[in-house]
């Protein structure tokens, strides 16, 4: 499963980066104006970070369909053709979808609430669907449920296409999609960093190493016994 990075803050990618076994950056709309920075400054930026290989993906603003593939056409051209057009799964965007789809075009299926939504983008040729997990929850539906059906529907349907599961709220939720085998998820870093916060882990690197230097003295390691 791929793990990604769902901020526009450069400082906590470069932090997430430089612990953390990641794959790429996903942004949005609302994500990139929380940086307060112009959003191709901004994303340029994170290529720079993230490298030529790593994904990026970046939404599309418009709501009609010839604008979305014109956006489409942009993205690519300024942040390289490793990064995936993010389009929302209305009609509209289906129709974008198709149209990406016959230029080549790699695209993400987003703003996804329901099985269907996230079916039709995977029939449509994305490469990857988003469901908003934390946001299915609040309006009162099972969001991990939502997510374990469309991956479902999308392995029964035989299409080429995967999970990038989104908005979570615990670290946990993370875990159990990953058990499940979905194609990747995107977390916000403090999600990311809760995957291995936990005082147990704090409380036993603190006994070795005070046992350790009980024996071989104050700050010695291994390295320099």
């Amino acid at each position: 499963m791929k793990l990604c990075i769902d901020t526009a803050d450069v400082a906590q990618i470069r932090h997430i980066y430089t612990f953390f076994p990641v794959d790429g950056v996903s942004t949005n709309p609302s994500i990139l104006a929380k940086a307060g920075r112009d959003p191709y400054e901004v994303l340029k930026e994170i290529r720079s970070i993230i490298g030529e290989d790593d994904e990026l993906f970046v939404q599309v603003m418009a709501r009609k369909a010839n604008v979305m593939v014109e956006e489409a056409h942009r993205i690519l051209q300024e942040l390289g053709k490793t990064t995936l057009v993010k389009v929302p799964c209305t009609p509209e965007g289906f129709k974008a979808m198709k149209m990406l789809r016959e230029e080549g075009i790699r695209f993400i299926g987003t703003a996804v609430y329901t099985a269907m939504q996230g079916w039709l983008a995977a029939k449509c040729g994305a490469e990857y669907v988003a469901p908003y997990v934390n946001r299915i929850d609040n309006m009162g539906f099972d969001g991990i449920q939502v997510a374990k059906d469309i991956h479902d529907a999308i392995a029964g349907s035989g299409y080429d296409s995967g999970l990038l599961a989104a908005s979570f709220k615990n670290s946990q939720q993370v875990l159990e999609l990953a058990r499940y085998g979905v194609k990747a998820v995107t977390a916000a870093p403090d999600i990311i960093e809760g995957l291995v916060k936990n005082a147990a882990i704090d409380h036993a690197l603190d006994a070795f190493t005070e046992d350790l230097e009980g024996l071989c003295g104050k700050g010695r390691t291994m390295a320099d016994l």
